[in-house]
Order: structure tokens, then C-alpha cells, then sequence
């Protein structure tokens, strides 16, 4: 009697298939945000290096992650029909080579150009992660793989900040970079030799427009969605607004830092990974709202401690801020998997396009309030959009608790 073939299951936490893509995507959280944020400790030295200012040197990272949000849309379209796992290796290699490049150009308007090619590029492995992850691992699984993902973004963060901060010190800034796009060239191919094919997945066949614009209304007009969409929004613009002008102030007295010191500064990201980890298991104890909310008031605390003129209080206060804001984007992310019904990519792909937008936008916006008032303007522009932050996780809260009691 012929055997019947059972359907691929999905893969349990704790299996080789789980540990497998796991560490995939550790990988991939890695090579895509070190080649994202590698530039943020050089933004004093492109200001020096280019005579440009403040605002303008900010580019090198807004220019990346405004078109990370225009390539996160496209790349959703096109990981409907052609997959998500070789899409997310091309988008790394070809990052990785063009970081290179705008290591090894001359001038500033054509590092500019290589950086927003760049978060071209890198836009393929946003856009599909989080639904590769929900369509593969299992339900009770998903949580832990999606932390330790939002831990590879983290540690990759650091890294790049911290590892190019030290070689630039070291070397160049220009040699720094090329070899920052060595290791995440190769931690590339080490996500596509880890990472198996998607079993899961149904390629949709042609292009229909009317379907992705549907998909895309639909979890627009989804209130708990359009929140967290919200959510993501704010607190990725505060963060990166401190993160973008926190070393143009260290770098001036009373605390006049040297650049290697300055990357140093980014070890504070160890925090992060920690908290992105623990926040999905707190969640699960308390409730996601509460959660949520709690880290916006954690980022709040952490920005105001930065105005200190004391600098353990300040570095203090980048810690809390880290904290914070990994907590928060952490446990968002996951709760956009969870909610949306159908099309995950769909609504992975509007989460991220609002959570980059608040990374360019809000990032360039820093550089105007620096520019006209200072530390303390930035803080206060900061805590504008945390306390938004809050307004919205609160709301969120309201609707999610209303939701479980007509149930």
C-alpha cells in the first residue's frame, strides 16, 4: 500500500529545523543593522571630513533607513511571488558590496548616493523576516525566534557602531567601513546555508494590484494594527534622534571624547538584547499592553537622565533609553505577526515602512533642534514623541482589553 505524504509541519522549538533558523536570523538581524547604523558614530567625523552640517551628516543614516521604508513596500510585492529566503540573502550581499562602496568613494555626495542605494537593498530582509518566521516556526515557538531575531538586530547595531568607532579611531573611518562590509558579506551567506527553503509559503502568481492595495487598506483600517503601526513610528524616531546627535554633544566640552571613546558608548546596546528577549516573556505573565506601555515610560526616564551634565548619569541614561526602546519595538513587532490575520507580509511590510519613516524623518527633524537650541531641545523633541508613544500603547490598551471582553 503506497505511503501518503503528510504535509511539512511547521518547525517546534527546541528542533535542529528551529535551532537552524534561529540562528538564521541572528544572523541576518546582524548584517542587516550593522550596515544600517555603521555609520551613526562617524556622523561627527563626515560633518569634519565633508564641512558639512550636523543636519546634513545626519543623511548618511536617514537617506538609508527613508529608503529601507521605499524598499520594504516593493520587497513585500515581490516576496509574494518569489520567496522569502533568497530575496533576504540577496538584500544582504548586495548591502554588504554597496557599504564598500561608499567606504571607497570620494566624495560626499557619492557616499550619500551608495547609503541610500544601500537601504535599498537592505529593505528585502525587514520586509519578509517576520513573515518568513510566521509561516516556518511554530506558534509556541514564534515568540522566543522573533526575540532572538530582534536580539541579532541589537547585537548587530552595537557592533557596527561600536567596531567601526574603534577602527576609525585606530585606522580610518574609510578602512572601518570596508571592514564592517567583510563580516556582514559574510554573515550573509552564513544565513543562506543555515536558513532552509520556506515550506510554508504559496507564491502568488502575476501581479495583481488590487490584491496587495486591499491587503494594505485592510490592516491600515484595523485600529489595534494602525496603533502599533503608530508605535513603531514614534519610538524608532526618538531613539534614533538621540542615538544620531548624542555624539556630536560628547564630542564637545566639558566632555570632549575621542571617537574611539565615543563608539564605546554603543556597548550600552547589550541592554537591548536583554531586553527585546525578556519583554515577549513578561508579556506573556502581564499582557502586552502593559508591557508596551511600560516601555515607553522606561525610553521617557532614560531621555530625560541624558540632560545630566554628569556624564555616568548621561551614559545612564542612553542605557535606560536602549531598554526601553528594544522592550517596546520587541514585543510591537510580534504583536503586528500575531494580529494580522492574513497577508502577515502585508502587515509586516506597513509596521516597518512606519518604523523607518520614524527613523529618517524624525532623525533628519533632530539635527533642526540641535542646530537651533541645543541638547535640551532634542530631549524635549524626544520626549514629544515618546509621550505620543504612550498616548497610542494606552489606546491600544483600551481597545485589546475591550476586544477580550466581547468575547
Amino acid at each position: 500500500m503506497a505511503s501518503v505524504a503528510l504535509p511539512p509541519s511547521h518547525a517546534a522549538r527546541g528542533s535542529a529545523a528551529y535551532r537552524r533558523i534561529s540562528l538564521a536570523f541572528f544572523l541576518a538581524g546582524f548584517a542587516t543593522f550593522s550596515l544600517m547604523y555603521c555609520v551613526q558614530p562617524l556622523l561627527p567625523l563626515f560633518a569634519e571630513t565633508f564641512h558639512v552640517a550636523a543636519v546634513e551628516a545626519s543623511l548618511a543614516l536617514s537617506l538609508t533607513t527613508g529608503m529601507i521604508a521605499i524598499a520594504i513596500v516593493i520587497a513585500a510585492v515581490v516576496s509574494e511571488r518569489a520567496g522569502r529566503r533568497g530575496l533576504m540573502f540577496a538584500s544582504m550581499a548586495l548591502a554588504a558590496l554597496l557599504n564598500l562602496a561608499a567606504a571607497l568613494l570620494p566624495g560626499w555626495h557619492a557616499l550619500l548616493a551608495a547609503r541610500a542605494l544601500e537601504g535599498l537593498a537592505l529593505g528585502g530582509v525587514p520586509a519578509v523576516a517576520m513573515a518568513y518566521l510566521a509561516e516556518e516556526i511554530a506558534p509556541e515557538g514564534l515568540g522566543p525566534a522573533m526575540g532572538l531575531y530582534i536580539g541579532g538586530t541589537a547585537f548587530g547595531g552595537m557592533m557596527g557602531r561600536v567596531g567601526v568607532g574603534l577602527l576609525a579611531d585606530v585606522l580610518s573611518w574609510r578602512t572601518a567601513l570596508a571592514v564592517m562590509s567583510g563580516i556582514d558579506l559574510a554573515a550573509a551567506i552564513g544565513f543562506v546555508l543555515l536558513a532552509p527553503p520556506s515550506r510554508h509559503f504559496v507564491a502568488r502568481r502575476g501581479f495583481d494590484a488590487r490584491y496587495h492595495l486591499a491587503a494594505w487598506k485592510r490592516h491600515l483600517l484595523d485600529s489595534r494594527l494602525a496603533l502599533l503601526f503608530a508605535a513603531g513610528f514614534l519610538v524608532m524616531g526618538a531613539f534614533v534622534t538621540i542615538y544620531n546627535y548624542v555624539g556630536f554633544r560628547l564630542l564637545k566640552p566639558p566632555f570632549s571624547m575621542g571617537q574611539g571613546e565615543l563608539g564605546l558608548l554603543f556597548l550600552v546596546y547589550m541592554f537591548g538584547i536583554v531586553a527585546s528577549s525578556l519583554a515577549g516573556s513578561l508579556a506573556d505573565r502581564i499582557g502586552r499592553p502593559r508591557v508596551l506601555a511600560g516601555g515607553f515610560v522606561i525610553a521617557m526616564a532614560g531621555a530625560a537622565l541624558t540632560l545630566a551634565a554628569s556624564l555616568p548619569l548621561l551614559i545612564l541614561g542612553v542605557t535606560v533609553l536602549t531598554i526601553g526602546f528594544f522592550a517596546t519595538h520587541s514585543l510591537a513587532s510580534g504583536w503586528v505577526g500575531r494580529e494580522a490575520r492574513a497577508a502577515k507580509g502585508h502587515a509586516s511590510s506597513l509596521y516597518l515602512l512606519a518604523y523607518y519613516l520614524g527613523s529618517s524623518v524624525a532623525g533628519s527633524a533632530g539635527g533642526w533642534f540641535w542646530a537651533r537650541g541645543g541638547w535640551s531641545w532634542v530631549v524635549g523633541f524626544t520626549l514629544a514623541l515618546l509621550a505620543l508613544g504612550l498616548v497610542a500603547t494606552t489606546r491600544l490598551g483600551r481597545i485589546t482589553r475591550a476586544g477580550a471582553r466581547s468575547r
